[in-house]
């Protein structure tokens, strides 16, 4: 009997209404670590003869849909600025929203259009209670301008850099960097394209004046 109660103390019973709670290994995942193999996979793809030929369908489909109003030579600044907006949306597209310079390209758009008309019924509402449909407004100088004089040389190219990528002009230096590595191919592939386009449409139409019949 006392041997029993020494074997029961020097070992205890386990409770055995405890679950068992097994270790659940889950596989580590590296979210940035696939963002950047995307990237750099799809910047690649910007160098592909296959790439250059979807974004020029893409840019011929939709500059076929673009109205440009007939007029002279001052509406030359318009009909540019038009192509190179339709350009840069189809490039957006093209790019199918998964960088942040494309989806601020194709948002932009949208926030110009509601800027437009806000401004428009703002000067039509101050034009019908002074009278005057002139702007009085008078220009402002910016802060950040004037700060931006006194930074160093290596904040203001950053500064510089993340205003002429789509999207970058608030971002830190890591994210610039990793934007402009697939924008700076999209718009070397851009080039190509309507360089391309161009070459075409030109050659088209000398050929067709050059066959066309002599007046008689």
């Amino acid at each position: 009997m006392a041997t029993s109660s020494a074997i029961s103390s020097s070992h205890p019973v386990m409770n055995t209404d405890r679950p068992q709670r097994k270790k659940i290994r889950r596989k580590k995942t590296f979210p940035q670590a696939k963002q950047d193999a995307d990237l750099a996979r799809q910047a690649q793809s910007w160098k592909s003869e296959a790439q250059q030929q979807i974004y020029s369908s893409k840019l011929l489909k939709a500059l076929g849909h673009v109205t440009i109003g007939e007029g002279a030579a001052a509406a030359a600044p318009r009909r540019g600025r038009v192509v190179r907006e339709t350009a840069d949306r189809v490039l957006a597209v093209t790019a199918k929203g998964r960088t942040r310079w494309s989806r601020a390209i194709l948002t932009n758009r949208l926030k110009l259009k509601f800027r437009k008309h806000k401004r428009q019924r703002v000067a039509s509402a101050v034009a019908a209670a002074t009278g005057n449909s002139r702007s009085t407004r008078k220009p402002r100088v910016s802060v950040f301008r004037l700060k931006g004089k006194n930074l160093p040389a290596v904040q203001r190219k950053v500064r510089v850099l993340g205003r002429l990528v789509p999207g970058c002009r608030k971002q830190a230096l890591p994210i610039i960097l990793e934007e402009a590595t697939d924008y700076i191919p999209a718009l070397e592939m851009q080039i190509r394209a309507m360089s391309a386009l161009f070459q075409l449409l030109s050659g088209a139409g000398s050929s067709s004046g050059a066959g066309a019949a002599p007046p008689t």
